[in-house]
């Protein structure tokens, strides 16, 4: 294998299509189905909520929802997660706002598609709302992008996000794509590879898809990101188990990602961006925090960051708050 070039940096997608893209589509019919989304892929089922014990002479406490044991697998809080395209734009919203630190990711992807100067099809795998494909399409304006989701709602914002672009979206799974063997120039799979349980799978099934010579840009971020967040909601009391809960990206991190690609692909370049965040006050922090599912809270307050700001101020001092994510990124090439 050739060794991969390796570097930190400083610290620092569905859609539309306007005419005839020539999508190598696995079968005809995918690409004009895209509101039938694939399963996402998962495992278990997500538990009742719990409710917690009260004195006779006490009002009943607030019920606790469970989440699953690991909320980026489990198949029914999966659907939910991504049901429509709001938590995820509230989520961007809330990180965008408080980044002192590090280049966006979709922006660091297109400069890396870019340098690869494929000719050909790109495809954008776990496209969400559109951002990166979008990116990649205003990058390479020349190629034909093919998005692929298991979300029709997110499928249709990022259908009118890259309106006007050489983009055609499809709904489907990274463990069975929807796209012929041996047709894509260049592959993008960002922040989605740990929704797997079987990673090494979902990477065997894009290295089908790419032609010889053929390139995946894959993301995702560390087991360590925003584990400030966690500590503080454990402070609170309102999750104390938080930070000893396991991390959301169990599956697919920056320590293993270079190994999981190197299983399928030759990996060629490895870069990790420190990216620092600071929320200025409880407010910013709330509207971070209601968008994850990793916390065990009060039902009334998932989903509810204004109720989950005044149940902050009621047990933390306001003041800012700093945390940190590590973005890794890995290309890996097909040799034959």
């Amino acid at each position: 294998m050739t060794r991969p070039e390796s570097t930190t940096a400083s610290p620092g997608s569905s859609s539309g299509t306007s005419g005839t893209t020539g999508v190598p589509w696995r079968h005809a019919s995918a690409a004009s189905s895209p509101s039938t989304p694939a399963t996402p892929t998962s495992t278990g089922s997500r538990p009742a909520a719990r409710p917690t014990s009260s004195s006779p002479n006490s009002p009943p406490a607030p019920q606790r929802a469970e989440p699953a044991a690991d909320p980026f697998l489990d198949r029914a809080t999966v659907r939910g997660l991504y049901a429509t395209p709001s938590r995820l734009t509230s989520r961007t919203a809330a990180l965008r706002n408080a980044r002192v630190r590090g280049t966006p990711a979709e922006e660091v992807i297109a400069e890396l598609a870019r340098r690869q100067n494929p000719h050909g099809l790109i495809a954008d795998i776990g496209c969400g709302r559109g951002t990166t494909t979008l990116a990649l399409a205003r990058a390479l304006p020349t190629c034909p992008v093919a998005a692929v989701d298991s979300s029709a709602p997110l499928l249709a914002q990022a259908r009118s996000r890259t309106r006007g672009h050489r983009v055609q979206v499809v709904a489907g799974d990274f463990h069975a794509l929807p796209l012929r063997t041996r047709s894509a120039a260049l592959a993008v799979a960002a922040f989605c590879l740990y929704h797997s349980a079987t990673p090494a799978a979902a990477l065997s099934e894009l290295r089908r898809c790419l032609r010889p010579g053929g390139v995946l840009i894959a993301a995702t971020k560390s087991t360590t990101s925003y584990r400030e967040l966690d500590q503080l909601i454990a402070a609170s009391g309102l999750d104390p188990e938080a930070a000893s809960r396991p991390s959301l990206y169990r599956t697919v991190h920056s320590g293993n990602l270079d190994q999981l690609v190197h299983a399928a692909l030759t990996v060629r370049y490895i870069r990790h961006d420190e990216h620092v965040f600071r929320f200025d006050d409880l407010d910013q922090v709330a509207a971070y925090l209601a968008t994850s599912p990793k916390y065990h809270l009060p039902s009334e307050l998932l989903g509810h960051p204004e109720a989950l700001t005044r149940a902050l101020k009621n047990r933390l001092p306001n003041r800012p708050i700093t945390t940190t994510s590590t973005v890794t990124y890995v290309i890996g090439v097909r040799d034959e």
